[in-house]
């Protein structure tokens, strides 16, 4: 994508060589939803016609909702205070074409949401989440702060918001990956806590397709374009209906009854929003 937006750039600001500074890179096949990119122009288009002059030479894959200019100093990177993603399980037992593309289909068993969000709270904080880090890193070390995770279940689409400072090379993909190991009930919370607090890498083996994943959003200091423009631009699919695969065999009995009587409950139900304010 980057190498298609400088082309584009340079096709209507040819004074200089364009070098774009995106927000964060994402793997191949995740979606951005409101990824952020500054870059230097030196020719005479004004900051607020440069969204619908680049989206005139752009392919419909790739769209520029708003452009702002900024101080010499702002870096779309450096001067951001977090980045958020959503990730998308589809976990009915039948597949659905409208979905494919936006979602990962896991459909053996009926993820337990409840276990999934006891696990996921357990990342709230700032800590070492080598465990996390996909090799071919460049970063110094593998310390972050998540500051808002949330996780929600609509019939049979569950949806897993993380917010951080900063996030680890494949990061996102390797937490969903662990997170369904629990929902299916093949990994416990506590074991899921302690190979991350433990920084056991190897332990951690299944990521997450990409196709389920979008950077939804980055936030910075000072607001730069309208809210409608970045704030929450992925829509959201909505089920009338679900198709539930079985239920997990569960690692404690008693308190799984409570847990399966409680998702045998029809309608929507949300799990947690569990926060801290970013600094």
């Amino acid at each position: 994508m980057q190498e298609v937006l400088e082309a584009a750039i340079e096709d209507l600001d040819p004074h200089r060589p364009i070098r774009c500074e995106a927000a964060g890179r994402t793997d191949s096949g995740v979606h951005a939803a409101a990824q952020v990119v500054h870059f230097d122009a030196a020719g005479p288009i004004p900051a607020e016609r440069w969204a619908k002059a680049l989206n005139g030479r752009l392919p419909a894959t790739i769209r520029v909702r708003a452009a702002s200019e900024v101080a010499d100093q702002w870096h779309a990177c450096f001067s951001a205070c977090y980045r958020r993603y959503r990730y998308t399980i589809h976990n009915g037992r039948s597949p659905n074409l409208f979905l494919s593309t936006w979602s990962w289909h896991r459909y053996r068993l009926r993820l337990d949401e409840r276990a999934m969000d006891a696990a996921l709270q357990t990342l709230v904080g700032e800590h070492d989440f080598a465990a996390f880090q996909r090799a071919g890193s460049r970063r110094a070390h593998a310390r972050t702060t998540m500051q808002e995770v949330s996780l929600e279940r609509q019939k049979d689409l569950i949806t897993v918001e993380l917010q951080a400072s900063g996030f680890l090379y494949g990061m996102v993909r390797l937490v969903m990956g662990q997170l369904v190991a629990v929902g299916e009930g093949s990994l416990s919370v506590a074991a899921f806590e302690h190979r991350w607090r433990t920084q056991a890498r190897s332990e951690v083996r299944e990521a997450a397709p990409p196709q389920g994943l979008c950077l939804l959003r980055v936030g910075y200091p000072e607001p730069v374009f309208p809210e409608a423009a970045w704030y929450d631009c992925q829509p959201r699919f909505q089920l009338k209906s679900s198709d539930p695969p079985p239920a997990p065999v569960p690692f404690s009995a008693p308190a799984s009854a409570a847990a399966n009587a409680a998702l045998a409950e029809p309608g929507r139900l949300e799990i947690s929003k569990v926060s801290s304010t970013p600094s």
